[in-house]
């Protein structure tokens, strides 16, 4: 099954790039990333700043009691860990937080994979609401229906995984799974401001993404923010193309067909937009790669063994999500 969605991840980033390459589309691609002036691509990148910055709150914040005041070991983690998430292909970049959490606070795998769970279910929930309320031709009582029932989903999750049970005493499936619901229930009761932090940081996100697209159009910033949730909700697909090119783009442009955007146009700028999200995400990693993890010393290096069960179980945990 793994083959088959990484084959077909290929082929729809092999899709996205014939079609540039066709018709001198590439060259489109130029005149559409001049259309965003100098004062439009700086305060998108302060966006971009901020976000990271709010998603290190939120980090620190969950491991507060291991990281004893280190805000900037933190902040290297994301941005790090954002870099990858943004390059490796098939979310392989994923298994970079457990792994730099345990390298620099000594935090065991288990809850360092559930924290980096509950985090995504966290960032499915908002997106989804935020979608909800923004999404064009949205009846407003369907808006406010889908509202309620992610935040009520959002609410019973938690609860569900504290309730006891009695996993443990099943067969050797059902006591897996009882240990990773024991170590979710466990990643929910850490963070005091984790969805304060979350609806922060999609906010700014989304804005920051979404004035970006508007000018590349150029539109309003509510067809922006369209094309920004759509491609941000493409990254929720199981399916997903090598780091990302070809869902994106697709996520985007079908949002902005119903204001009025054709398709061929909404690829171009949202490839225009993600070329600049990932550059800013890899800029921003590089640069705090530069910065030696502050427990070096003190942590042994992670071993093959353990980066593959970090990469093994982010993957599954991604699949959960995407089911979501």
């Amino acid at each position: 099954m793994k083959i088959i969605k990484r084959a077909l991840a290929v082929a729809v980033s092999l899709g996205l790039l014939a079609w540039l390459m066709s018709d001198d589309r590439w060259r489109g691609l130029g005149e559409v990333a001049r259309r965003a002036d100098g004062l439009t691509l700086g305060l998108v990148a302060m966006g971009f700043a901020l976000s990271y910055l709010l998603r290190t709150l939120r980090v620190f914040d969950e491991f507060r009691a291991e990281a004893r005041g280190r805000f900037g070991a933190c902040l290297r983690i994301v941005l790090v860990h954002n870099a990858m998430v943004n390059v490796v292909p098939f979310r392989g970049g994923e298994a970079a937080f457990p792994l730099l959490l345990r390298q620099s606070f000594g935090i065991a795998l288990p809850r360092a994979v559930a924290s980096l769970f509950w985090f995504r279910l966290q960032d499915a929930f908002v997106v989804m609401a935020l979608a909800a309320i923004v999404w064009p031709g949205l009846h407003p009582g369907l808006k406010a229906l889908a509202v309620a029932a992610v935040v009520a989903l959002a609410w019973w999750l938690p609860r569900w995984a504290r309730a006891p049970h009695d996993w443990a005493d099943g067969k050797a499936l059902t006591a897996k799974l009882g240990k990773v619901r024991d170590a979710f229930a466990e990643s929910t009761r850490h963070a005091r401001f984790g969805w304060v932090w979350t609806l922060a940081n999609w906010t700014v996100k989304l804005a920051a993404q979404a004035a970006l697209l508007a000018a590349l159009i150029p539109a309003s910033l509510a067809v922006g923010a369209a094309g920004a949730l759509g491609a941000e909700l493409a990254a929720i697909l199981p399916i997903q193309g090598v780091a990302g090119f070809g869902t994106y783009e697709a996520g985007a442009a079908a949002a902005l067909l119903p204001s009025g955007i054709p398709l061929a146009a909404g690829l171009q700028v949202a490839l225009a937009l993600h070329l600049f999200v990932i550059a800013s995400s890899v800029t921003a990693g590089a640069i705090a790669w530069l910065f030696p993890a502050p427990a070096a010393r003190q942590a042994s290096a992670a071993a093959p063994s353990d980066l593959q069960s970090a990469s093994s179980a982010t993957d599954g945990a991604q699949t959960k999500i995407s089911a979501e």
